[in-house]
This record gives C-alpha cells, sequence and structure tokens, in this order.
C-alpha cells in the first residue's frame, strides 16, 4: 500500500483513507491498487469486522472527498491503471467482499468519486458534503457504477436529474432522498460513522455479513432467490459457535463476547 491510501485498525474496524488532498483525492494508479490493498487488509484480517473509507482533505479551500478519476493520468495514457483486476475503478466499485464499508463524506464527491460512494454499505455525510456524476458535462459516461446504482439509491426520477445535468446534489436532499444514512455537522463524519461502525459491530459479525448478502441482492434477484438465500444465511448463522454464544448472554444477562465462528 502507497501513502496515497492510508490504513489504520481501531479495535474492530479498518479505516481506509484517500491520502491526495493536494490533486482533490482523485484517483490515479497509486490510488487503485492502495485501495485495493487496503481493502485485501480489512478483508483478510479476522479482527477486523467493518471498514470506513474517508478522505483527508486537509489544505483544501473547498472540501472534496474525491473528485474521480485523475484526468492527468489519464491524457497522460494511463488510464487503464485507473482500475484492478479485482476491484474495478479505484480498486473498490466491483470489489467482492463480505464485511460492510461506511464511507465518511466531508466535502464534494462527484464521478468517479461518487461512484466511491455508491459502492460502499452506508454512507455518513456532513452537511458540506455534495454528490454528483458530471461525467455528461466533459461528453463521458459514469462507468463505474453510478448509472445503475445511484437510481437504486435514490429512485429513477432525481437519479436521471442529477445524471443527465451533471449537477451535484447537496448533503441534505441526499440525506432526504436515501443516499446518505446519517448526517452530520461539517467536521464530523468520521467521527459519526465511527459511531455507527461501534454499533455494527457489538452485532454477531457472521449474523452482519450474511444479512448484508441478502440486502445487497434485494435489488437483482426475485423472491424465490432471495427465499433461498436467506434459508442459506439462517442456517450458517444457526450452526455457528456465536449462536449459542447469544443465546447463553441473553439468559445471563451479559454482553455477548463474538468471535465470527
Amino acid at each position: 500500500m502507497s501513502d496515497v491510501v492510508t490504513f489504520e485498525a481501531r479495535e474492530r474496524v479498518g479505516i481506509i483513507t484517500l491520502n491526495r488532498p493536494e490533486a482533490r483525492n482523485a484517483v490515479n494508479g497509486d490510488v487503485a491498487r492502495g485501495m485495493e490493498a487496503a481493502i485485501d487488509q480489512l478483508e483478510d484480517d479476522d479482527s477486523l469486522w467493518v471498514g470506513i473509507i474517508t478522505a483527508n482533505t486537509e489544505g483544501q479551500e473547498r472540501p472534496v472527498f474525491c473528485a474521480g478519476a485523475d484526468l492527468k493520468a489519464i491524457n497522460s495514457g494511463q488510464a487503464g491503471d485507473l482500475a484492478t483486476a479485482k476491484g474495478g475503478f479505484g480498486g473498490f466499485v466491483y470489489r467482492e467482499r463480505k464485511k460492510p464499508i461506511i464511507v465518511a463524506v466531508d466535502g464534494l464527491a462527484t464521478a468517479g468519486g461518487c461512484e466511491i460512494v455508491l459502492a460502499a454499505d452506508l454512507v455518513v455525510a456532513s452537511e458540506r458534503s455534495a454528490f454528483g456524476l458530471a461525467e455528461a458535462k466533459r461528453n463521458l459516461v459514469a462507468g463505474a457504477g453510478g448509472l445503475f446504482r445511484l437510481p437504486r439509491a435514490i429512485g429513477q426520477a432525481a437519479a436521471m436529474e442529477a445524471i443527465l445535468t451533471g449537477e451535484p446534489i447537496p448533503a441534505k436532499r441526499a440525506y432526504d432522498l436515501g443516499l446518505v444514512s446519517r448526517l452530520t455537522p461539517a467536521g464530523e463524519a468520521l467521527a459519526e460513522a465511527e459511531r455507527l461502525a461501534g454499533q455494527i459491530t457489538a452485532c454477531a459479525p457472521l449474523a452482519v455479513w450474511e444479512s448484508r448478502k441478502v440486502v445487497l441482492a434485494a435489488f437483482t434477484k426475485d423472491d424465490d432467490e432471495l427465499i433461498d438465500m436467506t434459508n442459506k444465511a439462517f442456517g450458517v448463522v444457526l450452526g455457528s459457535e456465536d449462536t449459542k454464544e447469544g443465546l447463553e448472554a441473553f439468559i445471563e444477562k451479559r454482553q455477548p463476547n463474538w468471535k465470527g465462528r
């Protein structure tokens, strides 16, 4: 992992930080490879149950979570480096994973930056944030999932307007539309994301991971497939050590000691 993407473990949470504030955290090859390595680290570490993606906006007059693709890299013939085999654009947007990821946004997330947000499971944003797919203004197409994930998140009408005009959606409207889970004052998105992660890690990790799979599939699979997935998830969780621990903790009126197995 390079210094343009950093990783820090805080208790059960892995915090991934985009660290190119001088370039508005735009995605180049180093960022894409760094993001993939960070997700690998999160997925491979059994002590970490949830991830948070945030961004360093230090020194920016107008904070930018991520401005999307680094146009200088594209112009110099390095467009292929902006995606990885496992993760797609930014090493993240199409990455298969089992652990939920919260994105903490405190500024503008535009183009590919917005698509990184849309690929996360939960969004915490400050009131000075905004979310946009500006590609149409440059005769481009949002090619990293935004064209189908944004309508799923906020509905077709609002998404169509945002995509065809290229205008960003302010944080409060994004919250009202359901894209943002929690809205905070400026500068407090990461702290709130950590609080949310703490609530998630207080739950049984296997139950969280299995439930997440079914919720995500709800947009693309029919009811028969979802029933089958739910039954399989129930079986995985019921046969685990943590189910016995959860029942014993309830009976003994204590907090459970989850193991994730």
